[in-house]
């Protein structure tokens, strides 16, 4: 008898998104359903934690029911049970640590917490009928994960072995993106309305910082770039905002994917490595897709499909059948937290 963990249950609910997947042990996602509340949160233009975790306990438990029910299975076809609990929003963590613990306990499952951000890093790992990564696509690698609130680069040597070697200074790229689009009256979420807004513009029209591109070490910057795009936004009367809006944001767009490109091709030089992924929601952004894809003849790139780089379940899952595989596992006293755990990365800032 075959005493690995076959297939895991997951659920994502670290932020605003409500994610349940079921993935094997090699990475196959069985079936993923997600819930976004964009349309709750777009009056307050952000995010508003109480709403967000209001959603995911009313969202929760029918995604978990239907996701069994999509993919034919029953609670005996579950071996284990993968959960986000860091970092994130401790609200919306609560829901989801606390819907499995029950049923961890009604079942006898095997629950283990994982690191949001671990579950990025092995994204590119995650297979479906659509999609599978490139066949000799191993470790090591180079991972960019950028998002709303997270904007770093990884020496990602094995798994559970992750350097972070980069990040940024001040604001998370996503951040700024989001910034930005509330700056030039476009609704939410800004970095999908800047990326679609863009696609219309020129994006040498005007002139952005690109912050310690020139600087010989990895660690960026897009606090300037936003100070500078609110001085310039100042100046410009409300309808020159309006007419010029598509060519702002293609300027704006260019400048965060000039830093975030430069710095990953640093680091590639630095540690001699051809295998590049980029992961976290901002990749999900055309521009920079565009970007790296045209160095797909120097490098092995590595972007999943929007539906993992996103938050979802499924990279939590894949996380978490690994670790249940090597006899990790938590209790029922597994808590939220909304910091990483000191022993999840090391660092080696250059």
């Amino acid at each position: 008898m075959n005493d690995k963990v076959q297939k895991v249950l997951a659920v994502e609910t670290s932020c605003d998104d409500t994610s349940v997947a079921i993935v094997d042990l090699n990475g196959f996602v069985v079936n993923q359903v997600s819930a976004n509340q964009d349309l709750q949160h777009a009056p307050y233009g952000g995010i508003v934690p109480e709403i967000a975790s209001r959603n995911h306990s009313v969202a929760l438990l029918p995604l978990i029911d239907h996701v069994i029910k999509k993919s034919n299975m029953t609670w005996t076809d579950i071996n284990g049970l993968c959960v986000t609990n860091r970092p994130g929003l401790i609200g919306s963590l609560i829901v989801g640590i606390m819907t499995l613990k029950s049923i961890a306990q009604a079942y006898q499952l095997p629950l283990i917490g994982v690191n949001h951000l671990e579950g990025h890093l092995l994204a590119p790992f995650l297979k479906d009928a659509q999609y599978q990564p490139p066949s000799d696509f191993d470790y090591p690698y180079i991972a960019l994960a950028v998002s709303g609130g997270h904007t770093s680069l990884y020496w990602v040597k094995s798994f559970s072995e992750y350097v972070v070697i980069g990040t940024t200074k001040d604001d998370a790229a996503g951040e700024a993106f989001d910034k930005f689009a509330k700056m030039v009256g476009l609704g939410y979420p800004g970095g999908v309305q800047v990326d679609k807004t863009a696609a219309q513009g020129d994006a040498s029209k005007y002139n952005f910082p690109r912050s310690l591109v020139l600087e010989d070490n990895l660690m960026m910057s897009f606090s300037g770039l936003k100070s500078s795009a609110h001085r310039l936004l100042e100046k410009m009367p409300k309808e020159e905002i309006e007419t010029e809006r598509a060519n702002l944001c293609a300027s704006f767009q260019e400048a965060v994917v000039d830093v975030l490109v430069s710095k990953l091709l640093k680091a590639a030089d630095r540690y001699k490595c051809r295998k590049l992924v980029i992961t976290g929601g901002v990749s999900a952004n055309s521009r920079l897709r565009q970007r790296i894809e045209a160095l797909s003849d120097k490098y092995q790139i590595v972007v999943p499909p929007v539906r993992y780089c996103t938050d979802n379940a499924a990279m939590i899952g894949y996380a978490g059948i690994l670790r249940l595989n090597r006899g990790e596992s938590h209790g029922l006293s597994l808590g939220p937290s909304p910091q990483l755990y000191e022993s999840d990365f090391s660092f080696d800032l250059q």
